[in-house]
Formats: structure tokens, sequence, C-alpha cells
């Protein structure tokens, strides 16, 4: 907890081998490499997996969470991303600013709106990211060569940031890159800056990412998934 509250992220263990590989077995139907799609990524995975739905509610993730969130925690979005020589892109500077919700509804301090994959999605008030954690599990061995996670640590504490600010930030920090191995989970803070390059030796750099919180929105307002 001192690390994340520090740094903005840890990586911990979460599943062994064998269930690291089941997991992907389940999800091999949903990737986009299946499916013969050149993007990176497949949303509403809490909908569409009942694999996804088990590990947001499995002991390895519970136990990840809870010290943290509470006991209230629950997923609220699941994402797989599936880095492969096909789709092997790059994500820019940014901190994760929407969160899905069933419809829209004017609320204040809720905006601006936008649809992904039929989703509504919305950017919520601070005090809503800030209650929130993702956890990212590695379903492949993630080393220096296939395109890993890059962060600001500490870059959490400063609220939202725009684009000037963001420059300004990566100018007078250092980054860090965070390896992980094939069941390890990285767990952040959604207002970390974070960032991937390509993958120089691509390979398959499957990821799944599920979003927690233990808050729940101001009604009519409602999460889109929550598990």
């Amino acid at each position: 907890m001192n690390e994340l509250a520090a740094d903005g992220f840890f990586v911990a263990s979460c599943l062994t081998g064998d269930e690291t590989q089941r997991l992907a077995a389940e999800l091999e139907p949903f990737a986009p490499s299946t499916l013969r799609e050149r993007r990176g990524g497949v949303r509403n995975l809490l909908d569409r997996s009942a694999a996804v739905r088990a590990l947001a509610q499995s002991t390895p993730i519970r136990s990840l969470v809870e010290p943290i969130l509470g006991p209230n925690a629950r997923a609220v979005r699941g994402i797989l991303f599936d880095k492969t020589p096909d789709a092997n892109w790059k994500v820019i500077w940014h901190q994760d600013l929407t969160i899905a919700v069933r419809a829209r509804h004017e609320v204040d301090g809720f905006g601006p709106w936008s649809l992904k994959d039929g989703v509504t999605c919305v950017q919520p008030p601070l005090s809503v990211l800030e209650e929130m954690l993702a956890v990212r599990i590695h379903l492949d061995d993630c080393g220096l060569s296939n395109g890993p996670l890059r962060v600001i640590a500490g870059s959490h504490r400063q609220g939202r940031l725009g684009a000037e600010a963001i420059e300004r930030i990566r100018a007078e920090s250092r980054e860090s890159v965070v390896t992980a191995g094939l069941g390890e989970a990285i767990v952040m803070r959604p207002l970390l800056l974070h960032a991937s390059a390509p993958a120089e030796s691509p390979g398959r750099r499957r990821v799944v990412h599920i979003e927690l919180c233990a808050k729940e929105l101001p009604p009519p307002l409602a999460w889109h998934e929550r598990i």
C-alpha cells in the first residue's frame, strides 16, 4: 500500500502458470488475432466472458484489491489487450480518465461523453477516479523488448492533467519501465501517467485489464458493468 501511495503502481504475483494458461485458452475466441482483426484490444469483457467475471471475483484479485479499496470493491470494466506482430501499436502518454456507464444522464461534474464499442463512456469527477484501481494480469511474459508499460511514478498525485502539464512532467521526470512475467499483475491507479512503445521483438503480449471501484455513481448514473 505504501508503494501504491507513493508511486501509483506495484507488481505482484497473481495467477499460477496453469491458471494463466487456462484463462488464456478461455479468452482466445475473443482475441483480435483469432477474429483476424487488426486492432489491439477487446472491450466489455465482463459482459462477454464468464472466465473474466470469475477472475474479477477470485481470491487472487480480491487479495490485491481489498486492502486498498475495501470489501465493497467491484469490477466495473474489463478489457483484453493483445499486442501481436500484426497489431504492434504505440500508446502515447496519458491517464485513464473515462468510465463506462449504462446510459447518459446529465449530472454535475460528469463529462465529456463518448461512445466506445456501443457503450456510453464519460469522464467522471476526480473523486471517482481517485478511488479506482486497475489490475493488469499478464497472460504472457512481457520483458523489455515486448512493448512493456512505461510509467512516471508519483504522477497520479497531480490530479487530472492536460496536454501541457503532461509534457512538462515528462520533461522533468524519469520514466520507469514495468516488466511483468506470465501470471503477474500490475496494479495501478488510473491517474498514473503511462504509455507503451511498439514491441521490438513482436510476439504476443496479452493483458487482461480489470478496473475496480467501491464507489457507487450518483443516480441516475450507474456503472455499465459491476461484478
